[in-house]
């Protein structure tokens, strides 16, 4: 097929062997594969979690963490796993050593009737899908395709740099977030408004991108990973920076809470950290006496007054101070994470916050699930609540 065509009644793969909770388990033995993690991630509103394997796919309720749907192929492997909310309708990618289907496609999966309903072809590897009640998107290397769902059209396309990782992120009220055509880049583009722009979100490559669940607001991170920006996507303006630390490391995954108040990520440190978004910081504290500068006594408006003391003294001080204003003033103004928890193990993680109050999901490409406890007042370690093996 052509690229970015489409079949309504594709040539089905093997059936997969329906399975139950029941004897799920003992699937295990009969195949062994089923262990070996391909692609973990969770639905739109993260009330469940989904798990592609070389022998089968799993989903997860995130609030019981008890297993909801496990179907078992005869040996071929799942590289992309997408349901859309609750339903029964996944979007599926081949992968792994003896992939389901050609990783070039994907295929529409109905696990309420047992049947695929539809095919996206394309001439190069799927590197992420992303659903939506209304429209499908696609990420190949280079290329970003947007679908109607009903008609299964292509609505949207856009040339993005290369896009390995298949960076992008989506919201049901029709705002889509990829890498643009210059390094550090992001493309927004908000459907419902028929209006796209670019941001300048960072100078080096894009690492990982997330928007909340109403698509205002849009977080960012690079291949260097000590600061994760965030922006307002009707306007592209930035709100507020955050610090993950100091030394680099690859951000895997980002999320925010669902009343947009916190983010959550995880990186190759085998850190997860959690953020509090300020909302004092979309507009800048007015420079006025000094001591309106710290009244709230807030550890962000803390430093952003040490950080306009800095300039001022920087000023008076002449240009032989300007580097290190320019350093420190960068520094001080970055928030630091509330809230942490570290992993055993190093494994990749893909994180969110779960249903349960005050907790946060991390999903292991080892087949571990962590579920932890956070303190959102005080902040500090996250406890440990739940652990065990999805795969």
């Amino acid at each position: 097929m052509m690229q970015g065509s489409t079949s309504l009644s594709p040539t089905a793969p093997r059936h997969f062997l329906m399975t139950s909770r029941r004897h799920a388990d003992s699937l295990h033995e009969e195949f062994p594969g089923l262990r070996d993690v391909l692609f973990v991630g969770f639905n739109q509103n993260y009330s469940s979690f989904v798990c592609g394997t070389e022998s089968g796919i799993k989903v997860y309720s995130c609030g019981s963490l008890e297993q909801k749907i496990c179907r078992v192929s005869s040996g071929e492997g799942f590289g992309i796993v997408e349901i859309l909310l609750n339903s029964s309708i996944f979007a599926l990618v081949g992968g792994g050593k003896n992939p389901f289907y050609s990783p070039k496609a994907v295929m529409l999966y109905n696990d309420k009737e047992y049947r695929f309903f539809g095919e996206l072809a394309f001439r190069s590897p799927v590197r992420a899908v992303k659903l939506q009640p209304n429209f499908i998107v696609v990420a190949l290397e280079f290329k970003v395709y947007v679908y109607s769902f009903e008609t299964l059209k292509v609505l949207h396309q856009y040339e993005t740099l290369s896009n390995i990782k298949g960076l992008c992120a989506t919201a049901s009220t029709g705002v889509l977030v990829c890498p643009g055509q210059r390094t550090g880049q992001v493309k927004v583009e908000r459907f419902s408004a028929k209006t796209g722009f670019e941001i300048q979100a960072h100078e080096t490559s894009l690492a990982c991108l997330a928007l909340n669940s109403n698509g205002s607001l849009l977080a960012t991170a690079s291949t260097k990973g000590t600061l994760i920006n965030i922006f307002r996507t009707n306007d592209g303006t930035k709100l507020q920076e955050l610090r993950r630390g100091t030394h680099p490391a690859d951000i895997f995954s980002m999320a925010f809470s669902a009343n947009s108040q916190l983010l959550v990520l995880s990186g190759s440190n085998g850190t997860v950290h959690i953020f509090r978004i300020q909302a004092n910081v979309i507009e800048e504290p007015r420079r006025t006496e000094g001591t309106a500068l710290v009244s709230s006594g807030s550890a962000s408006d803390l430093f952003r007054a040490g950080s306009m003391l800095l300039s001022s003294v920087a000023a008076t001080a002449g240009s032989s101070f300007s580097f290190v204003k320019g350093v420190m003033s960068k520094y001080l103004i970055s928030d630091r994470s509330l809230c942490q928890f570290r992993l055993p193990s190093g494994s990749r993680a893909t994180v969110g916050f779960g249903p349960n109050k005050n907790t946060i999901i991390i999903l292991c490409t080892d087949g571990s699930l962590y579920e932890c406890l956070f303190d959102p007042v005080k902040g500090g370690p996250c406890q440990l609540q739940n652990h065990f093996s999805f795969a």
